[in-house]
């Protein structure tokens, strides 16, 4: 799918991963929405790119309906979804003094990670399923999972759970999708200098880099927003999921 004029929506798009998706769109010409509750970061993201903001809560129904609402009607029936919106929580199953993980920090990852980009997948294509086709297809959805849903570390069982859930919906979507002929792709990131990262000392970063095989180093998030623009531009990339870590495979801790 060609990038220039279409309408796209990046969930998570004012920091991190999703805003270097946000600005790579918009450097292609697209009309770029951004979904997030960080209001102030989100509007000068916006505003840097010549988008729109929306406060969205990507687990309420009616936010994220709404969000779909507003970003149509600034840009019509958007063509490209960039799930980027998520949280890292880090807790063990067994914590001090033998304490249980606490169910309800668990419960909100799955629910922010997994049903959070769900929601919006199922609603974003079931209005540009009734789109007119672009080249042979109506849209393309990229998620992010990690590549923790592979080989997660130590106290990150909520987390490479919910992550792991994308992964495993990402060909029974691209499935029930084809009929629409919307895409569906994910982007399993390594280390990359996300937000958290960036509060890291330079010592803590370069050894964290130093594990990666090659390039060994930290990914960057232009490098996220690089393969999402290889997914949307390239019809035959559907129902699949992509590594992007510089072939590393994650120690237990």
């Amino acid at each position: 799918m060609d990038i220039s004029g279409v309408s796209a929506i990046v969930t998570g798009g004012a920091s991190g991963l999703g805003k270097a998706t946000a600005v790579m769109l918009a450097a292609h010409g697209a009309k770029v929405a951004i979904f997030d509750l960080n209001e102030e970061a989100g509007q000068a993201t916006a505003s840097e790119i010549g988008g729109v903001f929306v406060s969205v809560n990507v687990v309420d129904d009616a936010s994220v309906a709404s969000g779909l609402d507003a970003a149509e009607a600034a840009y019509g029936v958007a063509r490209i979804l960039v799930n980027c919106a998520g949280i890292a929580p880090a807790i063990k199953t067994v914590g001090k003094e033998n304490a249980p993980h606490p169910l309800d920090v668990y419960r909100k990852t799955i629910e922010v990670n997994l049903i959070g980009t769900f929601n919006v997948i199922s609603k974003f294509a079931a209005r540009v399923a009734g789109a007119q086709e672009i080249d042979g297809e109506r849209g393309v959805i990229i998620n992010t999972a990690s590549v923790a849903a592979y080989d997660g570390q130590i106290g990150q069982a909520a987390y490479s759970a919910s992550k792991g859930g994308v992964v495993g919906m990402t060909l029974p979507v691209a499935r029930d999708l084809a009929q629409h002929k919307i895409r569906v792709m994910t982007v399993a990131p390594g280390i990359f200098m996300t937000p958290m990262l960036e509060s890291f000392s330079p010592q803590i970063q370069d050894a964290l880099g130093a594990q990666v095989p090659h390039p060994s180093r930290l990914g960057k998030p232009s490098e996220y927003a690089q393969l999402v623009e290889a997914i949307v531009r390239n019809p035959m990339l559907n129902g699949e999921v992509i590594r992007l870590d510089g072939a590393i495979r994650m120690a237990p801790r």
